[in-house]
C-alpha cells in the first residue's frame, strides 16, 4: 500500500477499545466498508481487567481479555477489517476523503470516528522509567502473578487502584495502596472490599519519591505530604494507577480540545469537522466505562452512517 494509491473506506476507526470495536460493529453490519486501526492491542484497557462484572449481560462477570477477543470475532464476522498500525496523521480535505497516514502507509476514508482511548500517567520520579518491565507496571492484572508471595506497592486513590490493589492480594503478601490525600475517589463498594482485605495496609497523604533496586525492584521511598517525612519500604513491584491522558495528538488543530485535551463533540459525538467524530474517553464528560464508551461508539457509527448517506456515499443496506 502507498500513499500514492491509498484504500478507500467508508468508515475508518482509530482504536479498538469498546467504543472503537462497537463503532466497527455497527458500521460493518450496516454494509459499510470499515476498517480499524489499532497501535497496541484490541480491546484496549479493557483486555488487562481480570473480572469486568459491570457490563451488562454477564451476571458472573467476564474476563477482559476474553471480552476482548469476542468482539474481535463479532466486528471480523460482519467484515470489519483490523489493521494493526500506529496513525500518524488524519488529514481533512474539503470535497474529497479523509487521508489517513500510518507507519504502514496510507489510505482514505469518507468518515473518521477517533476513539483512540488514553494513556497511564506516570509518577515521574527516579526509578520509574528504568524499571518498567523490572516491578514497575501500571497494569497490575498482566504482571501481578510475577511477585507471588513478595510485598508490593500500589498507588492511586480511584477505581483502578483499589481494583488492582484487590486483585494483587492473589499473589502478593502484603500490598501498600499508597495516596496521596487523606480520601479516595474510589466506588465505596471496592473501598469496603480494601479496607476488609487483611494482606492490604492503606498508606494516606504520601507519595513515592524514588523507586530503587538493581535488576528489578527492591524498594519504594515514600514522602508524607503533611510532614516530610521519609520511609522505605522494601518491595518488589510499584504498580501505578494515578489517571490517564487522552491519546488526542491525532485531534489537535483539527477540533477544539478542552484543558486536559478531551474532544468537543454534540450529542451525535460529531466534531466541528463534517465526518469527523470522537467517542469514547477521548470527548469531553466521558463517563469512562465500558459500557458508555461502547454506547459513544454506537452513536458515532450511527452519525457517520447518516453523514455518508446525506452526502450520498455508496448508502449501506441496513442491518
Amino acid at each position: 500500500m502507498s500513499a500514492e494509491r491509498p484504500d478507500i473506506y467508508d468508515i475508518a476507526i482509530i482504536g479498538a477499545g469498546g467504543a472503537g470495536m462497537t463503532a466497527a460493529l455497527y458500521g460493518a453490519r450496516a454494509r459499510r466498508r470499515t476498517v480499524v486501526f489499532e497501535r497496541l492491542m484490541t480491546g484496549g484497557q479493557i483486555a488487562t481487567t481480570e473480572l469486568v462484572e459491570n457490563y451488562p449481560g454477564f451476571p458472573q462477570g467476564i474476563n477482559g481479555a476474553d471480552f476482548a477477543m469476542k468482539l474481535v470475532e463479532q466486528v471480523e464476522r460482519f467484515g470489519a477489517e483490523l489493521r494493526y498500525e500506529d496513525v500518524r496523521t488524519i488529514t481533512p480535505r474539503p470535497g474529497k476523503p479523509f487521508l489517513i497516514e500510518s507507519n504502514e502507509g496510507a489510505c482514505e476514508a469518507h468518515a473518521v470516528i477517533a476513539t483512540a482511548g488514553a494513556d497511564y500517567n506516570k509518577l515521574g520520579v527516579p526509578g520509574e522509567s528504568e524499571f518498567i518491565g523490572r516491578g514497575v507496571s501500571y497494569c497490575a492484572t498482566c504482571d501481578a502473578a510475577f511477585f507471588q508471595d513478595e510485598e508490593v506497592v500500589v498507588v492511586g486513590g480511584g477505581d483502578a487502584a483499589f481494583d488492582e490493589a484487590l486483585f494483587t492480594t492473589r499473589y502478593a503478601s502484603k500490598v501498600w495502596l499508597v495516596h496521596r490525600r487523606d480520601t479516595f475517589r474510589a466506588s465505596a463498594l471496592l473501598q469496603e472490599r480494601v479496607f476488609a482485605n487483611p494482606k492490604i495496609t492503606i498508606v494516606r497523604n504520601c507519595v513515592v519519591e524514588e523507586i530503587t533496586g538493581e535488576d528489578t525492584v527492591e524498594t519504594a521511598e515514600l514522602r508524607d505530604v503533611q510532614t516530610g517525612e521519609t520511609c522505605t519500604l522494601p518491595v518488589g513491584a510499584v504498580f501505578i494507577f494515578i489517571g490517564q491522558t487522552p491519546n488526542s495528538h491525532l485531534l489537535k488543530g483539527l477540533v477544539e480540545l478542552d484543558e486536559g485535551g478531551h474532544a468537543h463533540v454534540d450529542l451525535r459525538m460529531r466534531t466541528s469537522v463534517p465526518g469527523l467524530l470522537v467517542a469514547g474517553d477521548l470527548r469531553v464528560e466521558a463517563a469512562r466505562q465500558l459500557v458508555s464508551a461502547c454506547g459513544d461508539g454506537a452513536t458515532a457509527a450511527l452519525a457517520a452512517e447518516a453523514y455518508l448517506a446525506e452526502h450520498g456515499i455508496g448508502e449501506g443496506e441496513g442491518a
